[in-house]
C-alpha cells in the first residue's frame, strides 16, 4: 500500500515551489502595469499557504518514497497543480468557468497547447506569459525540476524519476545520480531556450512575443499571444526559427547533453530515434508539399513548401503552433500530420505520442513475428540501435500500444455519443492524447476548444493527463492491486 502522508508532504514541497514560478508574471505585471498584479498576488498567496499547511500537516513522515509513491507523486502532481494553476485564471477572468480553467491550466502544464481563451491579442502581457511559463515547465516535467531540487530538502529523487520518465528504457542514467541527471537536463533546456529568444528577437519578434513563444516552442505547447498563432507576423524569418527550435525540441534531451558534454555531435548520429525522426518528418514536409502543389491548394511548390514545412513540423512535433488554417486544405494532409503526432518525438523529448522509440519497437516486433511464422525454430533477438532488447520491454511496449488505441478510441466513443461529428471527435482524441492541441473541424486550427460542452471539455482534459502520463502511470493508480498491503 502506498505511503499518502509521505507522498502529501512531498506534493506540499512542490507546492510551494510552484508558488515561486507565480513571481515572474507578477513582477511583470507590476513593471507594466497590465491590471492583474492583484490576481498573481493573491494566487501565489493561497498557493503558498496551501502547499505550506499540508507540509506542515504531514511534516513528520519522512520515510524514503517506494517505487509505488513515485506513481502516486506524479499522478498527484500532474492532477493537482494544474488546479493551484487555475487561481490565477479564475481571479482574472470572473465568468470562466472551473471547468475551463482547468482544462487551459491542464493544456499548459502537459504542453497540450489546446485553449478556450479567446482575445488572446488583448490580453496583459503577463497572463499569456503565465499560460507559457506553463508549458515550459510542464514541457521538461515539474517532476524532474522536483528531482534536481527536493533532494537538498532531504527528499530522495530515483523513484520519482523512473515514474515520470518519458519511453520504455527509464532505468537509463546521464550521470551517477538522479538529481544531477536532472540538473543537467535543464541546464540544456535553458540553454537551448536562451538561444530560442535569440532567434525570435533577431527574426523580428518583440521582446515580449519572443519570450512566450520561446516557452511555448521549448515545451512544444503550441500557446500563443495572439489569435492568429504564427499567422499574425507572416514572416518566413520567423517561421524557420520556429521549425529550428520545434525540431531540436522534439528530439532527446538526453542527447542533447551528451552532445554538450562530449563537444561532439556523434551522440545525434549514433542515437536511432534521431535518424528516424528527421526522416520522417521532414520526408513528410517534402510529400505534403508535393500534394498540395499536385491539388492546386498552392501555386507554386516554393510557397506549398514553406507552408508544409511549418505546420507539418509543428504538429508532428504536437507543438501545434499554426500559420494558416489547414482545416482548409485536403483531408489527407492534416490526417498525415495527426497521424505523425502519434510517434515522430523522440522519448525524452516534450513532445508527446508514443515516441520513436516505441513505433520502432513495434514495426521491427512485427517483422520478427513474420519471421517467426516462416521459421519456427529461428531465434530472433529484437534489435535498437545495435542492442538486443529484452523481452520484458517488447512486451511492455506491445500493452502500451494496445492501450494507446484502446484510449483513442474510447475518447472518440465518447465525444461522438456526446454530440460532436467524427471528424470532430477523432481529431480531439488524438489531439489531446497526443498533447497536440488543434484537431480539425471544430477544433481546427482557426477555432478554439471553447465551444465544447462541459462533458466534452473533461473528456480531452482527461485526454491530455492520459497522455502526458504515458497511460500505465495513470492506470497503475488506478488499479486495486496498487491500493492493497
Amino acid at each position: 500500500m502506498s505511503n499518502a502522508p509521505a507522498v502529501l508532504r512531498i506534493f506540499g514541497l512542490i507546492a510551494l515551489i510552484f508558488s515561486a514560478t507565480m513571481t515572474l508574471p507578477l513582477a511583470v505585471s507590476w513593471w507594466l502595469h497590465d491590471g492583474a498584479e492583484r490576481v498573481y498576488r493573491e494566487s501565489l498567496a493561497v498557493t503558498l499557504a496551501a502547499g505550506a499547511l499540508l507540509w506542515l500537516a504531514t511534516r513528520r513522515h519522512t520515510e524514503e518514497l517506494k517505487v509505488r509513491d513515485g506513481f502516486l507523486l506524479v499522478v498527484l502532481v500532474w492532477m493537482g497543480l494544474p488546479a493551484v494553476a487555475t487561481l490565477p485564471l479564475l481571479l482574472y477572468f470572473p465568468a470562466m468557468s472551473f471547468t475551463d480553467a482547468y482544462f487551459e491550466t491542464v493544456s499548459g502544464l502537459t504542453a497540450s497547447g489546446a485553449t478556450v481563451v479567446e482575445g488572446l491579442d488583448k490580453l496583459p502581457f503577463s497572463i499569456n506569459l503565465w499560460r507559457a511559463e506553463m508549458v515550459w515547465l510542464g514541457g521538461m516535467g515539474l517532476i524532474v525540476l522536483a528531482v534536481a531540487i527536493l533532494p537538498l530538502l532531504g527528499v530522495g529523487g530515483r523513484q520519482i524519476f523512473k515514474a515520470e520518465a518519458p519511453g520504455p528504457m527509464k532505468e537509463a542514467k546521464l550521470t551517477p545520480r538522479m538529481a544531477e541527471t536532472a540538473k543537467g537536463l535543464w541546464l540544456v533546456y535553458g540553454a537551448i531556450s536562451a538561444a530560442c529568444f535569440a532567434g525570435y528577437s533577431w527574426a523580428g519578434m518583440s521582446w515580449n512575443d519572443a519570450l512566450i513563444h520561446t516557452f511555448t516552442t521549448m515545451g512544444l505547447g503550441g500557446f500563443s499571444s495572439h489569435d492568429a498563432s504564427f499567422g499574425f507576423w507572416n514572416s518566413p524569418r520567423i517561421e524557420a526559427v520556429a521549425i529550428l527550435f520545434m525540431t531540436l525540441a522534439g528530439m532527446n534531451f538526453a542527447t542533447h547533453f551528451l552532445v554538450l558534454h562530449r563537444r561532439s555531435l556523434k551522440p545525434y548520429a549514433i542515437d536511432p530515434e534521431v535518424k528516424g525522426y528527421l526522416l520522417v518528418t521532414f520526408g513528410s514536409v517534402l510529400g505534403v508539399a508535393l500534394y498540395l502543389w499536385q491539388k492546386g491548394t498552392y501555386p507554386d511548390l516554393a510557397e506549398a513548401l514553406r507552408y508544409a514545412a511549418f505546420n507539418v513540423v509543428s504538429i508532428a512535433t504536437t507543438t501545434g503552433y499554426t500559420n494558416t488554417d489547414y482545416n482548409l486544405w485536403p483531408m489527407f494532409a492534416p490526417l498525415w500530420m495527426l497521424f505523425l503526432s502519434s510517434f515522430a518525438t523522440c522519448s525524452g523529448s516534450t513532445g508527446g505520442g508514443i515516441k520513436m522509440v516505441r513505433a520502432f519497437l513495434l514495426y521491427k516486433q512485427v517483422f520478427r513475428e513474420l519471421l517467426r511464422a516462416m521459421h519456427p525454430a529461428a531465434v530472433t533477438p529484437l534489435k535498437l540501435g545495435g542492442e538486443t532488447v529484452p523481452n520484458a520491454i517488447s512486451f511492455a511496449v506491445l500493452a502500451f500500444g494496445f492501450m494507446y488505441m484502446v484510449s483513442i478510441v474510447s475518447l472518440t466513443l465518447a465525444l461522438s455519443a456526446s454530440g460532436l461529428d467524427i471528424v470532430t471527435a477523432f481529431s480531439a482524441a488524438v489531439a489531446s492524447i497526443n498533447n497536440v492541441g488543434p484537431g480539425l473541424n471544430r477544433v481546427g486550427p482557426a477555432t478554439t476548444y471553447a465551444s465544447l460542452s462541459d462533458f466534452q471539455t473533461w473528456v480531452c482534459t482527461l485526454g491530455m493527463l492520459v497522455g502526458r502520463l504515458e497511460i500505465f502511470t495513470l492506470l497503475v493508480v488506478l488499479t486495486p492491486a496498487f491500493w492493497r498491503k
